[in-house]
């Protein structure tokens, strides 16, 4: 590490982050006896479970995680949101954040970033020192950026993400062999530059956890077939932290966090289909796949992940409520939806959000009038080709979930109770003894 030291010399802390996609806090301390890196990590500094945000979709968890304000302030809802006064939706991108990351804070401040495999960052930003974008990227060649970085990236075949649909096969030794091989050439190359690079801020994420709790978390909570394979995934993922650790100087804080907890899913909940089968929504005509194609008397649509929408007059197209009916229908909506039970007689809401509770911000005029966050095992899904039935069961077997998120701060100081997604950017701040407004943030740091 001499070389290492030489380049940075004194000029101040700094902070290694890894993401750990979609992992539950409580799985991991179920297991500390063999996860004795994150153990050791928990027992030396602070750990613990945070909560995530509404909706907890990665999509929407990053943007808010790197920035510390929610999606009001970020502009960036889901998978998919809709453009403003209209029936189109988008995928976001990383240009779709209107808020500030944490990088462009530490560029602002005349410091470095090094930044890898982060969902929502593309295209790479050309103004930290590297950056390779993550989840929704096209493919390295457009992803990363300097050239030298997208070079070597090629030469050791990195993997931005899990080929997804080989978890849709019973048989699951192809996916998990992608998996391993991916969370590989991901550590191979956050190894490399968290030795070469003369960074103030490391910040990377392992996507690949979260796909492997897609296809085999009820495998791992109900003792199932690929229980043990689960585990020795997880095994490797301690170690890669263990070894990270061991590499960081003194002077460098190392922060483990996932962006929302995980569980088993029982039953996907196909919400335009719920909201069709109960005289909400209708379709112009048989051949219908888009949010466009709603007709004009429906009352009200759905985007994945629970997010509800009024089709309201001079807001939507073809706005069907008026603004004098809107409380009431949606106060109407939240109770029916507040009341839905799945087949084993269980609530599908854990709770229903309006938008006043759940976001403000300079760019709410796209979020939507009620979110769903639901109890445990039902996964909410909100296509519009149509469905035979509400409830159902796709190649998936875990769940994102609002709880149950982890955090690790290696500084004892880090109080971790109480503590959600929004306040790890204030924190990283505070770790990097950069100076900030704290009205910035909807979170806080949580260093004393």
């Amino acid at each position: 590490m001499g070389l290492f030291d030489r380049l940075r010399g004194d000029d101040g802390p700094r902070v290694a982050f890894f993401g750990i996609d979609g992992v539950p806090y409580s799985m991991l301390a179920e297991h500390f006896d063999e996860f004795e890196n994150l153990a050791a990590l928990a027992e030396e500094g602070s750990a613990g479970a945070i909560d995530s945000i509404v909706p907890p979709e990665s999509s929407a968890c990053w943007p808010s995680l790197t920035t510390g304000v929610n999606p009001g302030e970020t502009g960036v809802y889901g998978f998919q949101d809709r453009e403003v006064g209209s029936y189109d939706t988008y995928v976001p991108m990383g240009r779709d954040v209107q808020a500030t990351r944490i990088w462009d804070r530490v560029h602002d401040a005349d410091r470095q970033a090094t930044v890898m495999n982060v969902p929502v960052t593309f295209p790479p930003q050309r103004d930290v020192q590297r950056m390779v974008s993550g989840f929704l990227s096209p493919g390295i060649d457009k992803a990363a950026y300097p050239d030298d970085l997208r070079d070597y990236l090629d030469d050791i075949d990195y993997r931005i993400d899990v080929n997804a649909k080989l978890g849709h096969d019973d048989d699951k030794s192809d996916f998990i062999a992608d998996a391993h091989e991916t969370i590989d050439r991901n550590h191979e190359a956050f190894k490399n530059y968290i030795e070469q690079d003369d960074w103030d801020l490391f910040f990377g994420v392992y996507m690949t956890t979260d796909r492997v709790n897609h296809f085999l978390f009820e495998d791992y909570e109900n003792d199932g077939e690929y229980k043990e394979e689960f585990l020795e995934f997880y095994r490797k993922v301690d170690r890669y932290l263990g070894e990270m650790r061991e590499l960081l100087p003194d002077d460098v804080t190392m922060v483990v966090a996932s962006d929302h907890g995980f569980t088993t899913l029982n039953y996907e909940v196909h919400c335009n289909e719920w909201l069709a089968q109960n005289g909400w929504l209708s379709y112009e005509d048989d051949d219908h796949d888009k949010l466009g194609d709603i007709a004009e008397d429906s009352t009200a649509y759905s985007l994945i992940p629970g997010r509800f929408y009024i089709n309201l007059e001079d807001r939507e197209p073809r706005g069907s409520v008026p603004e004098d009916e809107y409380e009431a229908v949606r106060d109407e909506l939240k109770a029916e939806l507040e009341a839905l039970e799945g087949p084993d007689g269980r609530k599908v809401a854990d709770r229903v959000v309006t938008r006043e509770d759940a976001f403000r911000g300079d760019h709410d005029d796209i979020a939507p009038d009620l979110v769903v966050v639901p109890n445990h095992g039902f996964d909410l899904k909100s296509g519009f080709k149509g469905d035979d039935d509400v409830f159902g069961k796709g190649p998936r077997n875990g769940m994102h979930s609002f709880d149950n998120a982890c955090l690790f701060v290696d500084d004892p100081d880090a109080r971790i109770d109480d503590a959600d997604l929004l306040d790890i950017t204030p924190t990283l701040m505070d770790l990097l003894d950069i100076e900030y407004d704290r009205t910035a943030f909807d979170g806080s740091t949580l260093l004393s």
